[in-house]
């Protein structure tokens, strides 16, 4: 099955904006490929569970980020009816 994931990320970039220093931002490879592992990791039934696990492991695996929020795209669903995509979005932050 084909996904398109947008994720953004919400964490205080001052510091690299303001010495162009990679080390003061995230790395946006291993963002891609927490995304990538998890959509094509383990089967899931639902875009829910997707967009749900990868929020979760951004903010395991980046603990500057404040709050992520996922959007999981599924292009041609397979209901009926003609649809361009289905999404889901959901917002999660740190406690």
């Amino acid at each position: 099955m084909r996904f398109r994931v947008d994720l953004t990320a919400s964490l205080d970039l001052s510091k690299a904006g303001q010495t162009d220093d990679l080390n003061e931002t995230i790395n946006y490879a291993e963002l891609y490929q927490i995304c990538k592992s998890i959509v094509e990791g383990e089967s899931v039934n639902l875009v829910e569970t997707l967009t749900e696990r990868i929020a979760s492991q951004v903010l395991k695996d980046f603990p500057t980020v404040q709050e992520c929020t996922v959007k999981v795209i599924k292009p041609d669903p397979p209901i009926p009816g003609h649809y361009q995509s289905v999404a889901i979005e959901m917002t999660r932050s740190r406690a």
